[in-house]
């Protein structure tokens, strides 16, 4: 498999550059149409996804049957940021976390860490069949081995879509049995190869903790979205193994004068609802949920989380942990959180989310000055009625 041949500060450099040399202006489409003709100039390695194509019924897939040019993609996705004065984040390696994920699939024994996926994916699937629609087309991004699919039935989808970086996931996807007539293919939850406004339903369990520009991802599953689409997620909130995060940094601080980043960043609920609110979507739902865990020790908690495909991707990340601040941590770890049957307990918070595309049809708040009666009427009311007689 090729990668990139052009990382990202070299991009934005040349980006810079061309600006300076007064060429910014002067192409088509600005600062994007400047360097995606400087970098298509040149020659790059890509992706071949065999089983990414346009689907004669559907016709919903923006590209044809031929190779994934991400580089371009990417480029024009970072200079648009730059010009609109964002800050495209940078904080996980998506190269690592496909082959952990690949990794944990091709396991012998990969059903057996299923079972935090399974019970979130149930309970998405539940609010998904809370809302009284039927949605004919949906995609299920970041799908991983199909975990929704199995709960969903004809009645809810007519066609499901499912993709997913990690290959060997898909795999699994496709062998699980369902209800409804599903197609796989892989892509990356950054790049989301559908045409505007020709979904009805987007839904996303436990992938999007993982995605590096989540603002641009937001906006783009809004593209994708029919006007009045829905948008159903799940992710892991910023309290997810608050344990284990805090045992290892102070194991490492005592043992080593330091500590690394064991634990991946999370997401705020509040900073979720500005993500959504910004990307344009209106009447969001939002609520959060804790699984809690519990575990014979901590090390039988780090296998799990290597079994789901959960191990720390980021940049930032230490690729040593030695053994005495190991067993220090899992020491922190019982003595600070453990339970009273010996166990220790493990965190998972749950963000759901719930936003739609607009459209005329809903609902929206009245004009300001409109209303008939004022909250003083209200009360004066109610004191009169309490009065004795």
């Amino acid at each position: 498999m090729g990668t990139l041949c052009w990382p990202r500060n070299v991009l934005h450099l040349i980006y810079r550059r061309r600006c300076h040399q007064g060429r910014f202006v002067q192409e088509k489409g600005g600062g994007a149409g400047v360097l995606n003709r400087c970098i298509s100039e040149r020659t790059y390695r890509t992706t071949i996804l065999p089983e990414t194509r346009t689907y004669p019924k559907s016709g919903l897939l923006r590209n044809k049957p031929q190779a994934w040019r991400t580089p371009v993609s990417a480029t024009v996705r970072l200079m648009h940021a730059v010009r609109q004065g964002e800050t495209v984040m940078n904080v996980f390696d998506r190269k690592t976390k496909r082959k952990q994920k690949n990794w944990a699939s091709s396991r012998p024994d990969h059903e057996d860490f299923d079972y935090l996926r399974d019970e979130v994916a149930f309970r998405l699937a539940d609010r998904v069949c809370d809302v009284s629609r039927k949605f004919p087309v949906a995609l299920d991004l970041g799908c991983g081995k199909g975990y929704i699919s199995k709960y969903l039935n004809q009645d809810i989808v007519e066609t499901l879509y499912q993709c997913d970086t990690a290959e060997k996931m898909l795999e699994h996807a496709t062998n699980r049995p369902s209800e409804v007539p599903t197609l796989t293919f892989q892509a990356d939850e950054e790049f989301i190869p559908f045409k505007d406004s020709s979904l009805d339903l987007v839904m996303s369990c436990l992938s999007l903790h993982w995605v590096n520009d989540l603002p641009g991802c937001l906006r783009q599953v809004w593209s994708a979205l029919k006007p009045d689409g829905c948008f159903i997620g799940v992710m892991f909130g910023g309290d997810t193994l608050f344990e284990l995060r805090c045992s290892l940094q102070l194991a490492e601080t005592e043992r080593e004068g330091g500590f690394a980043p064991h634990v991946s960043p999370f997401t705020d609920v509040r900073d979720l609802g500005n993500l959504l609110t910004r990307a344009g979507y209106t009447m969001l739902t939002m609520d959060t949920d804790e699984l809690t865990v519990n575990f014979p020790s901590m090390y039988e908690l780090m296998a799990d989380l290597q079994g789901m495909g959960e191990s720390n991707a980021s940049w930032a990340r230490k690729t040593i942990l030695h053994r005495d601040t190991m067993m220090a941590a899992a020491a922190v770890y019982k003595d600070m959180y453990g339970n009273e049957d010996g166990t220790i307990p493990a965190t998972f918070q749950l963000l759901y989310m719930i936003g739609w595309k607009p459209h005329k049809s809903q609902p929206k708040p009245a004009k300001r000055g409109s209303a008939t009666a004022s909250f003083g009427d209200l009360s004066s009311t109610s004191s009169g009625q309490n009065k004795p007689t």
